[in-house]
Formats: structure tokens, sequence, C-alpha cells
């Protein structure tokens, strides 16, 4: 009986030995309970739109951040961008729930609709998958931290830019994108903060302006807009949609002022023209390879960064540094 007692006791610890070398795991989540460093760290990436030069410059940066990086961390960095095609918040969420499907350890999102992607990013949260945002939040989430740009000052900034070509007066209109979009809510609430502090300048009664994001759409809804209200002196664009394609400003250089977000090779075309008067540019490359430095610290070295919402100042572009800030794009659009 001692014999057998003995033999079972060596079967027992003989099985819990084998359950304790299993795989521990390459990639995945950022929450597991080892310390171990993984080998290799996918990343998906989820832009707003494939076709949108400045998320198509967030690709580069992301994708440049993986091979810049990957000596620093000691391991294999593979980003795995998902972003659709054209701006859709569904397809967003699905990209989201499919990256922590695979086994991304980490995801970066620009939420087009932080409700429709809240629920997404919650579920990743909850598997393990470190997420952060960039470009447009989703604060009510689970999200670890935002990078990006301070909307609510870049509405306010684009504004006051604006009151200043002005000359203090005349009518307003807001050029505002996708209505659903948390980050250009918060812009337009920054231009009415800031239209505020001009008592004789005016928005047109009808509203801020909202249209499908793609170039060609904004510059129809721009000019349509004018032509209904002729009295328009300026516009304060907070994103530069319409800018992207070419003759979108149906009007003589100067006769209406025009400050928009982003400086674009495209846009810069019509800063040199002398339609546009300030461009306020975001560092769209950034908005890929610091997210991608953020997370790869969150997952290797379990750091937080020291604020939630990281902030990246704006620039200002005019005639007189739009060359120097066009190199930028030799390396952000390759």
């Amino acid at each position: 009986m001692k014999l057998v007692a003995l033999f079972s006791t060596l079967m027992v610890a003989g099985l819990f030995l084998v359950a304790g070398c299993g795989d521990s795991g390459t990639t995945g989540g950022s929450g597991g309970g080892s310390n171990e460093k993984p080998k290799k760290v996918v990343i998906g990436f989820v832009a707003k739109s494939n076709t949108n030069p400045v998320f198509q410059a967030a690709h580069v940066g992301a994708r440049d951040a993986a091979k810049e990086l990957a000596a620093k961390y000691g391991v294999e960095i593979e980003v795995n961008i998902q972003t659709p095609t054209g701006e859709n918040a569904q397809k967003q969420a699905e990209a989201v729930e499919n990256l922590s499907r695979l086994g991304a350890a980490g995801i970066a999102v620009a939420c087009s609709d932080a409700n429709a992607l809240t629920p997404a990013i919650d579920r990743a949260v909850g598997a393990g998958v470190a997420v952060i945002c960039f470009d447009s939040d989703a604060p009510k989430s689970k999200r670890f931290a935002y990078y990006g740009t301070d909307d609510i000052d870049c509405g306010k900034q684009v504004m006051a830019q604006l009151a200043k070509e002005m000359g203090g007066k005349g009518t307003i209109a807001i050029l505002a994108g996708n209505q659903s979009a948390p980050n250009l809510a918060n812009r337009v609430a920054g231009v009415r903060e800031e239209l505020k502090n001009h008592p004789d300048i005016k928005e047109i009664a009808s509203g801020a302006v909202y249209h499908e994001e793609t170039p060609e759409k904004a510059a129809e809804k721009v000019q349509e807009v004018q032509r209904a209200n002729g009295n328009i002196t300026g516009w304060a664009m907070i994103g530069g949609w319409p800018l992207f394609t070419r003759d979108a400003l149906p009007w003589a250089p100067g006769a209406v002022k025009v400050v928009s977000v982003d400086a674009l090779p495209q846009q810069i075309g019509y800063l040199e023209s002398g339609h546009v008067q300030v461009l306020l540019a975001q560092d769209c490359y950034g908005w890929g390879y610091k997210s991608v430095e953020i997370l790869m610290e969150k997952i290797v070295n379990k750091k937080d960064p020291a604020s939630v919402k990281v902030i990246d100042p704006l620039t200002k572009v005019t005639k007189d540094n739009a060359a120097e800030w066009s190199k930028k794009w030799e390396k952000w659009v390759k």
C-alpha cells in the first residue's frame, strides 16, 4: 500500500510539472500575468479612412515606428493595418474585434463615432489588449490613453487666426465634416467659444456645414453654401477636406478669408495662391509613430504615459514657412 501511495504522489507531481511547461506566448494581450518579454508584438492600427492623406501619413508613421523601435524594445514589431476604405464606424468596430481575436497585443484607433467604437474597445481591453485612441477619442471607453490634438483648443486657434485675417468683422461659415465624429464636434465647439470674443463676426444662420468627408463632396458643399450665403467673408475649416482637390474655392484669392486645419502638399498650393491665409498643421505622421511607441511602453514596460491625454501642439503654416513644412511630407507620404 505504501508503494502504491508513493507512486500515486509521484504521478500527480509529474502532471503538475507537465502543465507548467506550456507555451508562454510570444504575442497577444498586455494584461497576462507573465513578466517575460515577448519575442514579437502585433499592433493593430485602425484609422478613419484609407483614402484620406492624413491617415495615409499615419500609416507610414506606424510602419516606420515598427522598424525603428524594434531594437529599442528588443522585440519584433508587426503593424496590422485594418483601416476601412471610407469612414465607417461599424467597420472600425469590426476591425477592433477582429484584431483582438487575432491576438494583437495593442490597438490604436481613430474613432469615427465614439459611441459605436466604445463597446468594441471595452471588449478588447477586457481580453487583455492595450488600446489607445489617436486623432479622435472615445473618452468613455476603457482605452488607456489618447494621442493627438486638443480639439477644443484647435477650434479656438482656427477662429482666432480667422478673426485676425478678417480684421475682426464679417460673417463666417464653419466647415465641420462628419457630425458623428467627437473630435470634430469639439473643434466646432472651440470655434464658437472663441467667436464670443469677436462680437462683430457672426456665424451664418444655418449653422455648421456638415458633409461626407471626401474632397469632392466637401468642395461641392463649400461652393453650395457660398452661393446660398453671399455674405460669407470667412471660412473656419476644422478639417482641410476640400483643399485636397483642385479649384475647390470659387472666389478670387483673398476675397474670402480661409483658415484650415492640416497642411498637406495639396493644401499648401491654396496657401501659395492666396486662397487660404493660414494652415494649422497636425503631426499626422506622429499619429502613427507616437501611438505605436506609447503602446510599446505599455505592452513591454507596463508603463502608462504621464497623462491620459498626450497632446500634440499645432504648427502654424503660412507662406513664410510653407516650403520648410512641405519637406516633412517627403517622408510622411512615400
